[in-house]
């Protein structure tokens, strides 16, 4: 055993036993109480921990695909402006001959 254990005397208490019983009772019904709850609360927010984590990698792997759509938008617009700068170029070159 525990040195420390052998030598600690017992408590004495000088109320009756049986309000003493009543108020550990009580007290251990509160503890238990709140510990319960506050195990709830844990459990809950780590649940939503991990669907918010989950939404994340959702959102963000919509906004690497949107990036990539958007991309491919830029590029084909750039093509389109080039070839009309080049089809104004040719009709003012075409305009001028005649």
């Amino acid at each position: 055993m525990n040195k420390r254990m052998e030598t600690a005397p017992d408590k004495t208490y000088k109320s009756p036993r049986r309000k003493l019983v009543k108020f550990f009772e009580r007290s251990r019904d509160r503890w238990k109480a709140k510990s319960l709850e506050a195990k709830k609360v844990i459990k809950r927010l780590g649940n939503r921990v991990r669907f918010l984590e989950c939404s994340k990698a959702a959102y963000q792997q919509q906004v690497k695909a949107l990036e990539e759509q958007l991309a491919e938008w830029q590029a084909k617009h750039e093509q389109t402006a080039r070839e009309l700068e080049e089809l104004k170029k040719k009709r003012r070159v075409i305009g001028t001959d005649s």
